[in-house]
């Protein structure tokens, strides 16, 4: 992985007019808190990474960018930040349709700390324990599921068996191209409210 990923400034660029300061802004701030950051694409979408582990990500829309933590549940300054934001998943900030949409530089970098401090304490995103009668959901997909809020809101309240059959699917993938082509189709799907297998099920 690259502290600057030419995949990061493709993406930038392919990005509306509109979202290019804001996300050249996001990218600056957290290289400048976090000299250590590397860049990487994940699910589609840019990630600044911390001694390995997902420190932040953000991401452009047609209309809006956002921008979010991956421990932002562990973290106060997010907490604060966003008492009276519309959260989509991880995504914590809301809509971001110009720079000062997002916090203050002081109050980002803060959050950055904190985040880089307990990445440094070894503290994890939590997940939900399984159930015995349920099959566990893979970290990677979790992952997935977590950065993608439709899909996971969807997938939180479906049925065991709904879970199950996305799980096997992705799981029994030969390789790891297949395995997140898979990812990428199933996330689509359950976002729909789809089964794994919609296309066969009865109207």
């Amino acid at each position: 992985m690259e502290k600057y990923s030419p995949k990061i400034d493709a993406y930038i660029e392919k990005s509306q007019d509109f979202a290019k300061p804001i996300l050249h802004y996001i990218r600056e701030t957290v290289h400048e808190c976090c000299p250590d950051a590397e860049e990487a694409i994940k699910w589609s979408f840019p990630h600044f990474l911390y001694k390995g582990k997902n420190l932040c990500a953000m991401a452009s829309f047609k209309q809006h960018c956002t921008f979010g933590f991956w421990l932002e549940k562990e973290m106060k300054t997010m907490q604060e930040m966003t008492l009276d934001i519309e959260k989509n998943s991880m995504f914590s900030l809301g809509k971001i349709t110009k720079v000062e949409d997002l916090p203050s530089k002081p109050q980002l970098k803060k959050a950055i700390q904190e985040a880089m401090e307990l990445t440094d304490m070894g503290v994890t995103m939590k997940k939900a324990a399984p159930s015995k009668t349920e099959m566990e959901v893979p970290e990677y997909f979790q992952d997935a599921l977590l950065a993608n809020g439709k899909a996971w809101n969807v997938f939180e309240k479906a049925s065991p068996s709904f879970r199950k059959e996305y799980i096997t699917w992705i799981t029994e993938a030969k390789t790891e191209a297949t395995r997140n082509k898979r990812m990428e189709q199933a996330l689509e799907w359950i976002a729909e409210g789809k089964g794994r297998n919609w296309k066969y099920e009865r109207k």
